[in-house]
C-alpha cells in the first residue's frame, strides 16, 4: 500500500536533508530540470526523478526541446482515452487500467505519472476533453479514486490535474475562470477531494487564472482551497511554463516549478534582500523531499523485466474499448451485422485506414496498432471494400456501408463542435443516398450530428480507442460483443444549447495548432461560469432543453427492465438511506447494464438541479436473468453547499429517488422525507 513510508517519518528524514542543503541548492531544487525531471543533488545522495505523461498510457519521447530521452523499454501500450474509460462506468476496470499504466512506469523507472487528468467536461469544444472523465462530479470522483489506487499500488505517484476550473484550451494561459464558491464546492472540487482521500501524493495546478490570479501562484487556490479546504499535504507542482511571479509562487503553498526555475530565477537574491522568506522556501523543499521519500522514489530503478506484463496490458486496453463503445442508434436492428452474409460492406471515410488519436502530452504511440480496415477485413475478408472517392451509384447500390468520421482533438487549442466542413457534407451526402449507413464516430468529445443522425441507420461512438480498440469495434459490429458503454457527457443538438457556449471572446474565432507567441500577446479574458452548478445534464434539465443524446445514455443488443423499488429512510442512529430495486434482462442475449440512481430535492431554499447522480453500478445478466441491487446513500448525497451558512447543508423535507438507465430514461421513482 501507499505511501511506503509514513508522512511523519518521511518528513523527519526530509528535515535532516534540508539542514544539509545550501541556500543555492534549495533555490535550485524547487525547479525541474531537462523538461521532465526533478533535480538530483549528488553530494546528498539524491538522484533525479523522472516524470511522465499521462492518463491513457505512458508518453515516451525521443526528444523534447533539445533533451534526448532513452528508456529501458522504448515502447508502451496505447490505451483508450480516459473519456472512453469513463464511458465504461466500470470502476474495477479503471483500477486494472491504472495498475497497468503504473507497471509501465515501473518498467522505465518513472517515479511520477503526470495524471490522472480529470477537468470537468463543461464545453464540447475543449481540446482536452478526451483526457478527462466527463461532465458529472460524482462519476468522475468514483473513477479517479480507483485510478489513484491502481497507479500508486505499483509504487508510482499519481498526480491529480489540473487544479482547478481548467475547462478550455482556448489561449489556456490567458483564460480567467470566474467561478463562485458554491459552484467550486459542488462541481469542480469533489473529484479532487476523492483523489486526495484515495491517497494521491501529487497535485498539478492549472494554466488558467481562477477569479483573477494564475492558479499556480495563487495563495487562495493552493494554500486556502487545496491545502486547507481539501487537506492536501503532499507535493504540489505547476503545469509546464504556467507561472510568472516567483515571490507569489513561493508564498502560495506551491512546491515545485516545472520544467525549470523560470519564475523563481533570482530567488536567492530576493531572500537575501528580504523580499521572500527563507522559511517559505524551506517548506517547499521539505514537501518535495517528504513526498519522494514517502514513496521511496530515491531508490527506484527501472524494471525492464515488466515487459512480460505488456500482453496483459493489451488485453486491458481491449476490454476498455469493448466496454467503452457507446451505441447511440440502431434503427431496424441493422446491427449486429450478419457475418455469414455474402453482401459486400462498403467502407468510407478518413478513419478507415487512419487511427484517430488525441494529440499533445497524452498521445501514446503504442505498438501492434490495428486499423479499422484491418479489424473488419479479419472478419469479413474480401467482402470489405474501401473507396476513397465512391460514385453516387456505388453508394446507392451498397447493401451495407460503414462510414468512419471523426475529429483530431489536442491540448493547446479547442476545436469546433462541428465536423470538418467537407467531412460534414460527406456524411450528409452518404446518409441521404443510402438508408443502411453505419456511422462510427472517432472523437474526443461530443460532435454536432444534427444534420445527418436521423438518416443514419446506426451510430457507434468509438472515441479514441487505443492501439487495439478497433478490434473491439469490429466485435460489437458483428455481435460478438454486446455494447455496454454509456455516455459520460451530454451531446447537445447545437453548441449554442450548452451552458458555456459563449466562452470565446466576442469577435474572436477558434484557431488550430499551438502558437505560444500568439498566446503571449493575447490579453487575459474572462470565462464566466454563469451556469453555476447547472452544468452538463443539470443545465439541460433546468432549461428544459432536449439534448441529442443525454448523459448516461447507451443502447444494447438486449433490453433491461427495472422493478420493485424500495427506499428505506435512515434508521435510528444512522444517516444513510437504503435504496433497493431489481434489474432484469428481458432480451435474448447476455448483456451489461449500468443502473443509475439520482436524487432530487423537491423543496430547497436555494436553486438545485432537477436531479443529481449519486449512485451507479454495472451488472452482467444472462437472458432472462434478474438481480437485486442495493445502494446506501450517505447524508452527503442529499446535501448542497449553502451560501447562507457557508457549509454543506441537508435541509429537512421531501426528496425523490430516481432510478433509471440514463439521466433522461428514469424507470422508477419514490419519494422520501428526511427530518
Amino acid at each position: 500500500m501507499f505511501p511506503k513510508i509514513s508522512f511523519e517519518h518521511a518528513a523527519t528524514w526530509a528535515e535532516e536533508i534540508l539542514a544539509q542543503m545550501t541556500l543555492q541548492e534549495k533555490c535550485a531544487y524547487i525547479g525541474g530540470v531537462d523538461i521532465f525531471f526533478i533535480k538530483g543533488i549528488e553530494r546528498l545522495g539524491l538522484p533525479r526523478i523522472l516524470c511522465s505523461d499521462a492518463t491513457a498510457g505512458i508518453t515516451l519521447r525521443e526528444r523534447f526541446n533539445e533533451v534526448t530521452f532513452q528508456y529501458p523499454v522504448p515502447t508502451s501500450v496505447a490505451f483508450p482515452a480516459p473519456l472512453m474509460l469513463a464511458a465504461t462506468w466500470n470502476t474495477d476496470l479503471v483500477e486494472a487500467f491504472a495498475t497497468a499504466v503504473g507497471e509501465e512506469c515501473n518498467a522505465n523507472g518513472i517515479g511520477i505519472l503526470l495524471g490522472p487528468g480529470f477537468n470537468l467536461y463543461r464545453v464540447a469544444q475543449c481540446g482536452r476533453n478526451f483526457e478527462y472523465f466527463g461532465e458529472d462530479p460524482f462519476l468522475i470522483s468514483r473513477m479517479i479514486e480507483r485510478y489513484v489506487v491502481g497507479v500508486q499500488n505499483t509504487g508510482t505517484i499519481a498526480t491529480l490535474k489540473h487544479f482547478v476550473a481548467n475547462n478550455t484550451d482556448y489561449f489556456r494561459r490567458k483564460s480567467n475562470s470566474i467561478v463562485d464558491e458554491r459552484t467550486l464546492r459542488e462541481i469542480y472540487l469533489p473529484a479532487f477531494k476523492a483523489g486526495i482521500d484515495a491517497g494521491a501524493l501529487a497535485v498539478m495546478t492549472a494554466y488558467n487564472l481562477l477569479n483573477g490570479e494564475w492558479t499556480g501562484q495563487s495563495k487562495a487556490v493552493i494554500h486556502d482551497l487545496l491545502r486547507n479546504t481539501l487537506g492536501f499535504r503532499w507535493l504540489v507542482m505547476t503545469d509546464w511554463w504556467s507561472v510568472y511571479d516567483g515571490a507569489k509562487l513561493v508564498e502560495s503553498g506551491q512546491d515545485l516549478e516545472m520544467p525549470g526555475n523560470l519564475a523563481t530565477l533570482g530567488l536567492e537574491e530576493k531572500i537575501q534582500n528580504g523580499e521572500v522568506q527563507e522559511s517559505d522556501l524551506d517548506r517547499m523543499v521539505k514537501s518535495i523531499l517528504t513526498t519522494l521519500k514517502a514513496m521511496e522514489l530515491y531508490d527506484k530503478k527501472p524494471q525492464p523485466e515488466l515487459i512480460h506484463k505488456y500482453p496483459e496490458h493489451e488485453k486491458i486496453a481491449l476490454q476498455t474499448a469493448r466496454e467503452g463503445v457507446v451505441m447511440l442508434r440502431n434503427q431496424n436492428q441493422i446491427l449486429p451485422l450478419d457475418k455469414s452474409s455474402p453482401d459486400e460492406i462498403l467502407l468510407l471515410g478518413p478513419y478507415i485506414h487512419k487511427k484517430a488519436v488525441g494529440d499533445g502530452s497524452s498521445e501514446v504511440k503504442g505498438y501492434n496498432q490495428v486499423t479499422l480496415y484491418q479489424a473488419l477485413h479479419k472478419i469479413f475478408g474480401e467482402r470489405t471494400r474501401y473507396e476513397a472517392s465512391p460514385t453516387d451509384d456505388m453508394i446507392r447500390s451498397a447493401k451495407r456501408i460503414i462510414l468512419a468520421v471523426g475529429t483530431q482533438d489536442a491540448e493547446s487549442w479547442d476545436r469546433p463542435f462541428e465536423l470538418d466542413p467537407q467531412e460534414e457534407l460527406y456524411a450528409r451526402h452518404i446518409t441521404r443516398l443510402n438508408p443502411n449507413v453505419i456511422v462510427l464516430v472517432n472523437s474526443g468529445s461530443g460532435i454536432r450530428m444534427t444534420g445527418w443522425y436521423q438518416q443514419a441507420a446506426a451510430i457507434l461512438y468509438c472515441f479514441y480507442n487505443g492501439q487495439n480498440g478497433h478490434t473491439a469495434v469490429a466485435e460489437i459490429l458483428t455481435g460478438d460483443v454486446n455494447p455496454s458503454g454509456k455516455l459520460p457527457f451530454t451531446i447537445e443538438r447545437e453548441f449554442s444549447d450548452g451552458p458555456g457556449a459563449n466562452y470565446v471572446p466576442a469577435g474572436e474565432v477558434l484557431y488550430n495548432g499551438a502558437n505560444d507567441d500568439w498566446e503571449k500577446i493575447h490579453p487575459v479574458y474572462d470565462v464566466e461560469y454563469k451556469e453555476g452548478v447547472f452544468v452538463g445534464y443539470r443545465w439541460y434539465d433546468s432549461r428544459n432543453i432536449e439534448p441529442l443524446y443525454p448523459f448516461g445514455f447507451g443502447l444494447s443488443y438486449t433490453q433491461f427492465s427495472y422493478s420493485d423499488l424500495v427506499v428505506i429512510p435512515p434508521k435510528s442512529g444512522e444517516s444513510h438511506v437504503e435504496v433497493r430495486f431489481r434489474v432484469s434482462n428481458t432480451g435474448n442475449v447476455a448483456g451489461q447494464e449500468i443502473a443509475q440512481v439520482y436524487v432530487r430535492d423537491l423543496h430547497s431554499s436555494e436553486p438545485r438541479p432537477f436531479k443529481e447522480l449519486k449512485g451507479f453500478r454495472k451488472i452482467s445478466l444472462a437472458p432472462g436473468e434478474q438481480t437485486g441491487l442495493q445502494f446506501e446513500l450517505p447524508s452527503s448525497a442529499f446535501a448542497f453547499w449553502s451560501t447562507k451558512v457557508d457549509n454543506w447543508l441537508v435541509e429537512p423535507g421531501d426528496f425523490e429517488i430516481l432510478v433509471g438507465s440514463s439521466s433522461r430514461d428514469i424507470r422508477l421513482k419514490s419519494q422520501l422525507n428526511l427530518n
